[in-house]
């Protein structure tokens, strides 16, 4: 890729594959990929598992924390993608407060499929349950707001591509 160093945020609810088609994107274009989850202190882990939503206070040194991330890649003239729910328009000016150019891929799609995505899914703190206070948080991306939206229900291979084109990457 030419031009300017850039980050990317894969963004959804829980369930939405973000983290897997973050790795695929990141994996594709040769960037590191940031797990955004990693980053959550252990207060907002354990609240999470017990079934409690995070609220803004608890969001906000989290995703300070990921914008440091992608300062850190700027900083060393690296591009990167990032796997974080990035649900409200506010924790996206955040991230954005990371790097000079960040852009947002929402991976989206039917309540149906995320619930069976978050039934079947093992060994993430996240609770199905915790499904509709995500719903009732997320604003989806604004036309000012520099990102493109993919399908869930689309294989990984499919999502990355239409990402690349989207977003006007070569990978």
């Amino acid at each position: 890729m030419s031009g300017a160093v850039q980050h990317i945020v894969v963004m959804g609810v829980s369930g939405s594959g973000k983290s897997t088609t973050g790795g695929a994107l990141a994996a594709r274009l040769g960037w590191p990929f940031i797990e955004g989850d990693g980053f959550h202190p252990e207060a907002n882990v354990a609240k999470m598992r017990a079934g409690v939503p995070l609220d803004d206070d608890d969001r906000a040194p989290w995703l300070r924390a990921l914008a440091q991330a992608f300062a850190r890649n700027q900083a060393a003239g690296q591009g990167s993608v990032m796997g974080c729910s990035a649900l409200k328009r506010a924790y996206r000016d955040i991230l954005r407060g990371g790097a000079p150019r960040v852009r947002f891929l929402h991976v989206h799609g039917s309540r149906a499929l995320l619930e069976e995505r978050l039934q079947s899914r093992e060994g993430h703190f996240f609770p199905a349950k915790l499904l509709d206070s995500q719903l009732a948080t997320l604003e989806m991306l604004g036309p000012d707001e520099d990102g493109a939206v993919v399908d869930m229900a689309l294989s990984v291979e499919d999502q990355v591509d239409q990402a690349l084109r989207l977003l006007g990457l070569r990978a």
